[in-house]
């Protein structure tokens, strides 16, 4: 085990039982719950490696929500972690859906349940938002992987038709392992994260 909490275990399924429910209305939507439950309130994980989770869950087939749940599992305790942050996540789940789904049968001709479902969608857009907009933070470090961003963010609004997201994923790995080399011929470093400015104070 990589973690020397003895019931870790146990607070990983807690915590990402806690989540489970939040991934109504996609999973890109939990990822700011998650990075606060485990990089701020956990401290599991920092900023920067949460960043990296979200990448590679994204990356790979799956839902987002359950690929960072494993991957965070497998960082803090291995593979049982992994099936721990996996059971825990998608349990809420599960019960929830099978409610739901008996419910709406019921009721999905009200027009208050129609008015709900659409405040959730409009609250989901925000959520997604918000979540787009801390990773980009830790993502765009500096000019060249702006440009990769802004190119990509362009690509999928103007090519959604005819460029499939993995050719996006595959062509912004090509672009990263180019760039770094281009600057390892020059003699220039590459950071790997972005650096908070310094304030002098002194008069």
């Amino acid at each position: 085990m990589k973690h020397q909490d003895k019931w870790i275990l146990w607070r990983l399924f807690i915590s990402f039982m806690k989540i489970g429910p939040t991934t109504f209305g996609g999973g890109y939507a939990v990822l700011p719950i998650i990075e606060r439950e485990t990089a701020e309130r956990r401290k599991w994980l920092n900023s920067e490696e949460i960043t990296d989770v979200f990448s590679i869950a994204g990356s790979v087939p799956g839902a987002i929500a359950i690929n960072s749940a494993m991957l965070i599992g497998y960082r803090v305790a291995g593979f049982a972690g992994a099936a721990a942050a996996l059971a825990g996540i998608l349990l809420p789940t599960f019960t929830i859906i099978i409610g739901l789904s008996a419910i709406y049968l019921v009721l999905r001709d009200q027009p208050k349940v129609e008015a709900a479902f659409l405040s959730i969608r409009a609250t989901v857009v925000a959520l997604v938002v918000y979540a787009a907009y801390r990773i980009g933070k830790t993502a765009a470090i500096d000019y060249p992987t702006t440009a990769i961003l802004l190119l990509t963010v362009g690509l999928l609004y103007f090519g959604s038709g005819w460029i499939h997201p993995a050719l996006l994923i595959v062509g912004g790995a090509a672009a990263g392992i180019v760039i770094v080399r281009t600057r390892q011929r020059l003699g220039k470093e590459t950071k790997l994260e972005k650096e908070e400015p310094v304030y002098d104070y002194m008069i």
